[in-house]
């Protein structure tokens, strides 16, 4: 069996039609992955599945080609609305880039897709669904109150529910919502679980929502892609800032992706590192989803090539040749650390993660280590070298404070929003979504 998978080497070998098979031609998806040689023939067969793979082996197309599949033969019989939902934890980045994909691989069948996230207009939300597009990628708790509060919206005609980032769709935050939709929809459907972290709880969800559904595994439980260098480094916490930057620029020609544990850090670093001439820019959860959006969309577009973020970009954003992770704070959960670092060495691409270790975070890191099951080798790295850019770092930090104390106190003096004038200075601007077409 295993030779027989070696031998596909193309979406057509899969069972995918010529019509979409064109379509992943044209997105520069040459051969299948893994996961979608593992997942596609199976859900063709009309099987429930269980897919645990790595971040960034292309899961979204293990799901919407065969999805899409569905929808052409259908639709040649009658028209399909509401024909699948998607739905994800996080919100509106993660949502929109999964609809995109679906309306890139579907452009040539006239797909339409519908984006339900909450932080968005109700009544733009439901003008869309008075369209009757074919997908609808959500987040349960904005797909709950269209359910409840859009006319003559419902999901009787819904053939396919797909959980994607399944582990966290099962935290007790969805638990409610989760419950509402699944009373409401078809028990006669299909039902796709995806994730790259497996836990008791997808398997509680198995017992609860899947038919005999079949579990494919093209990764151990917790890993990372082969493709990817990780490296770690031991240091002082007064000169964790000092070794960011020195990284930073001798990596000045990659596209990085620092991860930090706050959402004011992340401000806080951007500014330092403007200060010292790098392009940063944030992105965190305080943020409104517009300007995350302005600045997601800067950072794919090259006008800046260090995106400082909290967890809230560590899931599921595909994000095109992230050549660096930094763990500028290391993640209190270990689990974590899989999704921050497959954010680089994506779809085959090499990629590197440098985790920065200080004292007080010592036992997180070890953590990380028990959880891949390897001993990373040490980021090298002379301290004497790192530190003759500590003056010039110290004063960076002294003018972003200064910064920031001066905004905050125009704030309090009535005059003028503050985090508004420092979103301004980084360059943060509302903007919509640009469609790019990776895996």
């Amino acid at each position: 069996m295993a030779e027989e998978k070696e031998e596909v080497k193309t979406f057509k070998d899969l069972g995918i039609c010529e019509q979409l098979s064109d379509a992943c031609d044209d997105l520069g998806w040459k051969n299948p992955t893994k996961i979608q040689v593992e997942a596609i023939p199976h859900a063709l067969e009309g099987k429930d599945l269980i897919g645990l793979a790595q971040t960034g082996s292309g899961k979204t197309g293990a799901f919407a080609l065969p999805i899409l599949q569905s929808l052409l033969e259908a639709s040649e019989k009658s028209g399909q609305p509401f024909f699948a939902c998607v739905m994800s934890p996080t919100r509106l980045e993660l949502a929109i880039q999964i609809a995109e994909q679906f309306e890139a691989l579907g452009s040539g069948i006239g797909v339409k897709c519908a984006v339900l996230v909450g932080g968005v207009d109700m009544v733009q939300q439901a003008i869309a669904l008075g369209k009757r597009p074919h997908i609808i990628v959500v987040t349960p708790g904005r797909l709950v109150d269209h359910l409840s509060n859009t006319k003559g919206f419902s999901l009787r005609t819904l053939k396919y529910l797909v959980l994607d980032e399944a582990d966290r769709l099962l935290n007790e935050d969805f638990e409610k919502s989760l419950d509402e939709i699944l009373k409401v929809i078809p028990r006669d459907r299909r039902t796709y679980l995806f994730s790259a972290t497996m836990t008791k709880k997808v398997k509680k969800l198995q017992r609860a929502c899947l038919r005999n559904p079949v579990k494919i595994e093209a990764a151990s439980k917790y890993s990372t892609v082969d493709t990817l260098k990780q490296q770690y480094r031991f240091i002082p916490a007064k000169y964790k800032d000092c070794y960011l930057v020195y990284i930073l620029t001798e990596m000045s020609g990659s596209t990085s992706m620092v991860f930090t544990r706050t959402c004011d850090a992340t401000t806080f670093l951007a500014l330092v590192l403007r200060n010292l001439g790098l392009r940063a820019i944030p992105i965190n959860g305080h943020m409104t989803q517009s300007k995350r959006l302005g600045a997601l969309n800067k950072f794919k577009a090259g006008e800046c090539n260090i995106l400082i973020c909290t967890d809230v970009a560590s899931r599921g954003l595909d994000i095109p040749s992230v050549d660096m992770v930094i763990n500028y704070d290391i993640p209190t959960n270990s689990k974590d650390y899989i999704h921050r670092v497959g954010r680089t060495a994506r779809a085959g691409r090499s990629g590197v993660a440098i985790s920065l270790v200080n004292q007080y975070e010592l036992e997180w890191y070890l953590l990380i280590e028990k959880l891949i099951g390897e001993k990373l080798p040490e980021f090298p790295a002379e301290e004497e070298e790192v530190l003759l850019l500590l003056e010039r770092v110290i004063e960076a930090k002294r003018i972003s404070q200064m910064k920031i104390k001066e905004s905050g106190g125009k704030k309090r003096m009535g005059g003028g929003d503050g985090e508004e004038e420092i979103e301004k200075y980084l360059g943060i601007k509302d903007k919509k979504s640009k469609k790019f077409k990776k895996r």
